[in-house]
């Protein structure tokens, strides 16, 4: 394609995206070229982002759990599981898990996000138990839990099916849903990655379900190792066609492959500026989706803070305790303060909002930081209010 071609052809995309008309297929594998400018991709994402979402950064105080490493499947791109045997396999006690719940409420998180291996020696029980201790004795902490991964293996496990296990975990403590699994759903690409685990019409349905019982999900797609940008935005398209029938999704989260320490590890890890073009068309495929979310962990805190003038608009949280991405060779930091996360969100020239796993605002004591309160949902304020310090 020549100059003047493409440059007319970005400019039929940029009409639609200012008429908030969708975007096709081929519109997201164009902004996918190399030779199509990511400063102007950019843009355009940064256009739908203020539009959608004002001049915030939202950030939340978290913390992971990672309650076992042992795992039945051999994914090849996951540097974090182990086989039972192995010296660095490990499943933690109930006392563990009690002493991550006390750490989190005496460092104020509002949400922990427990996601891990399958271990085929814990029953059901063990795993829908992690829920139900934690919130007995954490009740006001947000226990966003268990990929679709799992829920698929909690299935197999009691033989019962996906909205039965969904509903028992919500009566255990369970919150909401964190979007691991994903990968990438084209089956050209999955079955090279994880041909074992959950397919994708098991990862929708889980979703589908979680939704259609009130329990609201996040999203995301591992880029930056097999696939092609006809897979990405093929991706991108049956998150926006889900979201279009239940709304159930809260945010979408871009992960960039790692591939140090897995099957993969003669594969490059992706560029900077394909984080950025990554972030970019996702903000401007996902219509229907709110947020963006530029995890620092994976992309580095640059990359991270320049996200969010390419689309992003929140940047995760303190993240303590994360374990999977930086045993898959991530060099970021294992923690960050909330006045750090506070900082680089006004170093990119944006406002810092805390916000919950579900996107209220939270309210803290003035004077003891580890009490708090949650706000108004941050989508019933407009944009142009969205400024919040």
């Amino acid at each position: 394609m020549i100059a003047a071609e493409r440059d007319a052809r970005f400019r039929e995309i940029r009409d639609k995206v200012e008429a908030e008309e969708r975007l096709s297929l081929d519109d997201g594998i164009f902004l996918y070229d190399p030779s199509v400018s990511l400063q102007a991709v950019g843009e355009l994402a940064n256009f739908v982002r203020e539009r959608l979402n004002g001049n915030v950064g939202y950030y939340n105080i978290n913390t992971h759990l990672n309650p076992t490493n042992v795992c039945v499947y051999r994914c090849r791109f996951c540097a974090f599981r182990k086989d039972l045997r192995d010296e660095k396999g490990y499943a933690m006690t109930d006392e563990q898990i009690l002493e991550r719940g006390r750490e989190a409420t005496a460092n104020g998180c509002t949400e922990m996000h427990i996601v891990g291996g399958l271990h085929h020696q814990r029953k059901y029980e063990w795993y829908r138990g992690i829920i139900s201790l934690l919130k007995e004795n954490f009740p006001q902490i947000h226990l966003k839990a268990w990929t679709a991964v799992e829920i698929d293996w909690f299935r197999f496990q009691t033989k019962k099916d996906f909205r039965w296990v969904l509903e028992d975990m919500r009566e255990a403590g369970q919150g909401s849903m964190p979007g691991g699994g994903a990968e990438i759903f084209h089956p050209e690409v999955r079955d090279q990655l994880c041909e074992h685990k959950a397919n994708t019409p098991s990862w929708i349905e889980i979703h589908k379900t979680a939704h259609q019982i009130g329990m609201k999900t996040n999203c995301t797609m591992l880029y930056g190792h097999v696939e092609k940008a006809y897979h990405r935005i093929d991706h991108l398209m049956r998150l926006r066609e889900l979201q279009d029938k239940t709304n159930g999704f809260q945010v979408f989260i871009p992960l960039a492959f790692h591939p140090e320490n897995t099957g993969l590890s003669d594969l490059k890890k992706p560029s900077g500026l394909m984080d950025l073009r990554t972030v970019a068309v996702s903000r401007l495929m996902l219509d229907n989706i709110r947020h963006i979310k530029a995890y620092w962990i994976m992309l580095g805190i640059e990359t991270a803070q320049t996200a969010l003038a390419y689309g992003a608009d929140d940047i995760d949280g303190t993240v303590r305790h994360e374990l999977i991405y930086h045993d898959a060779g991530a060099k970021t930091p294992e923690f960050l303060s909330v006045e750090q996360i506070q900082h680089l969100i006004r170093e990119a020239g944006r406002e810092p909002a805390e916000r919950d796993t579900q996107y209220n605002h939270i309210i803290r004591d003035e004077n003891d930081f580890t009490k708090w309160r949650t706000g108004e949902s941050v989508d019933a304020i407009s944009p142009s209010a969205a400024i919040v310090s």
